[in-house]
């Protein structure tokens, strides 16, 4: 019957957007995120919002998060625009700026890092371990922050890395398991590790 075919995917909905983790966090009085008309966090979403500032990770109308984003304690900040999809086990970690446009796909094990996550140095390494482990991630640290931008429409897949620094032009493709050292132009699909461009769409594919 359509009434209840409705009714379980109303029900179905609602399950999958139990997630406790982000309503603790915020019962105890954590900075968690913005999220805008009708985003979605799925019971797998992960917020980690070190900086303590909700203001820094904004999800945009209509998207739908499953993985985990984070801004570090030295800084950083999360804009997912609208009609985004963050896949399963995915990780955006920043601690400069990442920027995700309009209707952008994000799949499954996606790796997204505007920085080196841990210090060159080894001293400075085990300093910083140190200090996450006894009181949060630090406050004054450098860790070659770069913004990442990834514009309106682009696509990334399942198991890929981008990395500090790059730009993915509007509706560009990063193939699943590729490595994003370099921008990636519009419209263009890239590959492999590290990633270079295979191929433009054509017009009629934009």
């Amino acid at each position: 019957m359509p009434g209840l075919s409705k009714l379980a995917r109303h029900c179905a909905h609602a399950i999958d957007g139990l997630n406790f983790h982000y309503v603790v966090q915020r019962l105890i009085g954590r900075a968690t995120c913005r999220l805008h008309g009708q985003a979605f966090l799925a019971h797998t979403a992960r917020i980690r919002n070190a900086f303590g500032d909700s203001d820094r990770i904004v999800i945009g109308a209509r998207s739908h998060v499953r993985g985990e984003l984070m801004v570090l304690g030295h800084g950083g900040r999360i804009t997912i625009g609208e009609w985004c999809y963050v896949g399963v086990d995915t990780r955006i970690w920043s601690g400069a700026s990442i920027d995700i446009g309009n209707r952008v796909l994000i799949s499954h094990s996606v790796n997204i890092f505007d920085n080196l996550s841990h210090p060159i140095r080894a001293s400075e390494r085990h300093e910083q371990a140190k200090q996450i482990f006894t009181l949060g991630h630090p406050r004054q640290l450098s860790l070659d922050d770069r913004p990442i931008r990834i514009c309106d429409d682009a696509w990334i897949g399942a198991c890929a890395m981008v990395m500090r620094g790059v730009t993915i032009g509007e509706g560009g493709i990063v193939a699943a398991g590729a490595v994003v050292t370099k921008d990636v132009p519009a419209y263009s699909i890239v590959a492999g590790n590290p990633a270079t461009i295979i191929r433009e769409l054509s017009p009629d594919e934009r």
